[in-house]
């Protein structure tokens, strides 16, 4: 019994730090690629944290957010400034700068 509780205690710490470095790691992201236009005030890209502006945008779906990003909108270029993120950091990045 004792053994498992200690592999479930190994497991929930893991997954902790896994997510805490996840978390980090979108953050630095965010900060080498997205801040440029969605931290600065830039007409037409909604800043970080304001729901009022993301809230139509999340409306519309994470596929159609994802589809936007690597086609581009407005003035961001393709793919933002983040030519090497994955579907899955951009995703990221969308939740990160929506709440």
């Amino acid at each position: 019994m004792k053994a498992h509780v200690s592999a479930l205690l190994i497991l929930v710490a893991g997954l902790a730090f896994n997510s805490q470095l996840m978390a980090d790691e979108t953050e630095a992201k965010y900060q080498q690629t997205c801040f440029a236009c969605h931290g600065t005030g830039v007409p037409g890209a909604p800043q970080k944290g304001d729901k009022e502006a993301w809230a139509p945008r999340l409306a519309l779906g994470s596929e159609a957010l994802l589809n936007s990003i690597k086609k581009g909108k407005g003035a961001m270029p393709p793919g933002g400034l983040c030519g090497d993120c994955s579907d899955e950091q951009f995703k990221a990045l969308i939740d990160y700068m929506a709440k």
